[in-house]
């Protein structure tokens, strides 16, 4: 084993070999599955209290402090201070919505969203992203790459435009992004290849070129990714006064946020940091359902690591058999092969959790009402209340407990998508939501017509009071 304090370990319980931090790996060399960072608490000062953290409110101008992950660098401490490279993320909210919790179906005040499109580039990423930058920069990276259905490649291009440390490279399938989150990548600087594929055939080919060139490789399948990622859950836990609540509902697509939280909240378990680890539910879009057919329909489990690989290597091999490729609106989740399958098995162990799908006009609706409590957010952040609502519905989630959605994106990030919705009327569905399969929508906010004219103008205002 490593001497440090932090180190990557297989999550394999047959294999668990130890590597070093400042090596570079995508997966485990000895076996290929995925790796962990990993720490020896006895070396490190841990806090008493997760109320210790308070302190670092008074001191935000150093720039560690001010950032929402890294103030936390406490409990992910594989770099040292020097060597931390942040732009500000994690400047997020968490705010209760009573017209949301109305519309899920539990007590005003126990609904609550955090917003994790307040972050840099829009995005929750921001908060893994900072710290794959960080372990990129350790380890002397000159060029990062990553796939991505937009968000990915929009927080790598920010990091790498705005600290200059590295150039960047993004793979992007054919039509599978958001122009949103396209304008991102392109605006920052990054080059943007489109693969003539999906996400899945994206990230294989990055996966090949990284390994074959030393590119440093920053999608979630990079252990230090996830890393950042556990504090969005420290800020939740911030936000409600140190107090758990008793469901963390998440949108699943690559399964690195699900992976993370868990790994969070099983560390803070451990550390005598929380009494209580919230149940935790992850919401697959219907057209993109890997996680619910494995979890719900062949009761795949993490089983203490000793996961029924047989039968996850016989599910894809009969996808890839029919062809069967992700599609859902909610192109942030439209994943069929989620690299982080196994440690969202394990979180879900530790969260005693559950999975559910919901459908793309479940999605649209659940964003419609986001966004008419204030907060706007991409479709695929509404799939958290879209699965809260349906979880309430089958009485799994009861009124008067605490539920915290995670909005995983800014509204702005498929502002199509949105305006699509609005502008559509029964029997008169936008073009691209009823190609995508969308009926109905329930909650439109059409534009109104109105002639240039200012008595016909007041009349239409006084027919809205």
């Amino acid at each position: 084993m490593p001497t440090n304090s932090a180190y990557q370990v297989c999550i394999n319980p047959t294999c668990r070999k130890t590597f070093d931090v400042q090596e570079v790996h995508s997966g485990c060399p000895a076996c290929g599955n995925l790796l962990d960072v990993a720490y020896d608490w006895n070396k490190l000062p841990v806090p008493k209290s997760l109320r210790d953290f308070e302190a670092r409110w008074s001191t935000q101008q150093n720039p560690l402090d001010y950032s929402g992950v890294w103030r936390f660098r406490d409990l992910l401490r594989f770099a040292s201070d020097d060597q931390i490279v942040t732009i500000g993320e994690g400047q997020t909210q968490l705010r209760p919505s009573n017209s949301v919790a109305k519309y899920v179906g539990v007590n005003d005040g126990n609904l609550l969203l955090q917003y994790e499109g307040l972050n840099p580039s829009g995005s929750f990423k921001d908060n893994g992203m900072t710290a794959a930058s960080t372990h990129a920069r350790m380890v002397g990276a000159k060029m990062t790459a990553c796939a991505s259905t937009g968000n990915t490649s929009a927080s790598l291009a920010i990091y790498g435009g705005a600290t200059g440390l590295f150039d960047v490279a993004v793979f992007v399938g054919s039509g599978k992004i958001a122009f949103g989150k396209l304008s991102q990548a392109l605006d920052y600087g990054a080059a943007t290849l489109q693969i003539q594929g999906d996400f899945d055939d994206a990230l294989k080919q990055v996966r090949d070129v990284c390994a074959r060139e030393k590119i440093y490789l920053c999608n979630s399948v990079n252990p230090f990714r996830l890393e950042g990622q556990k504090s969005i859950m420290y800020r939740v836990l911030e936000g409600l006064n140190w107090e758990a609540p008793d469901w963390i509902v998440v949108p699943g697509g690559n399964l690195g946020n699900s992976s993370a939280f868990g790994k969070a909240f099983a560390e803070m378990k451990e550390l005598g940091l929380i009494k209580r680890v919230p149940r935790l539910a992850v919401i697959n879009a219907a057209g993109a359902n890997t996680l619910h057919q494995l979890f719900n329909q062949q009761s795949v489990r993490w089983n203490d690591g000793h996961t029924d690989d047989a039968k996850i290597d016989t599910f894809f091999a009969e996808m890839d058999r029919d062809n069967r490729r992700a599609s859902t609106l909610a192109t942030a989740i439209e994943i069929n092969r989620p690299v982080n399958l196994k440690k969202c098995l394990r979180a879900l162990a530790v969260c005693d959790g559950v999975v559910r799908e919901v459908s793309d006009d479940d999605i649209l609706d659940a964003k419609a009402k986001v966004g008419a409590g204030g907060f706007g957010c991409e479709p695929a952040s509404a799939a958290s209340v879209a699965g809260a609502k349906l979880l309430r519905e089958q009485g799994i989630i009861a009124p008067s407990e605490r539920v915290v959605c995670i909005l995983t994106g800014h509204q702005l990030k498929d502002p199509n998508a949105t305006v699509g919705y609005h502008s559509s009327r029964p029997g008169e569905i936008d073009e691209k939501l009823k190609s995508a399969g969308i009926t109905e929508v329930k909650f439109p906010n059409r534009p109104i017509q109105v002639a240039n004219d200012l008595e016909k103008i007041l009349s239409v205002l006084r027919d809205l009071g």
